[in-house]
């Protein structure tokens, strides 16, 4: 595996978390198309996540406490799984 520096690290590491630990709120997990997801991760890689369309945290993101994942930032999410072999649920 190539070598990533700690910051890049840190936003790709938050962003597969995050995917991770998705939630949807009224379909069945199997079936659901949108997912959010709690937002304790640190709030500058949470802006650039933001920033890049991985993720929304609404027009009020000190307010909110969970973000919309993209789907960009589900295919990004997707990709990182791979890159460091972690298996999704299933």
């Amino acid at each position: 595996m190539k070598h990533t520096d700690a910051e890049q690290a840190m936003k790709e590491l938050t962003m597969a978390l995050l995917y991770l630990s998705r939630f949807c709120e009224r379909e069945k997990f199997s079936e659901a198309k949108d997912f959010y997801a709690w937002k304790g991760y640190n709030f500058d890689v949470l802006n650039q996540l933001d920033e890049e369309d991985y993720i929304r945290q609404g027009s009020h993101p000190s307010r909110s406490k969970s973000v919309y994942l993209t789907e960009t930032g589900k295919e990004y999410a997707k990709s990182l799984l791979e890159k460091y072999q972690i298996d999704d649920w299933k």
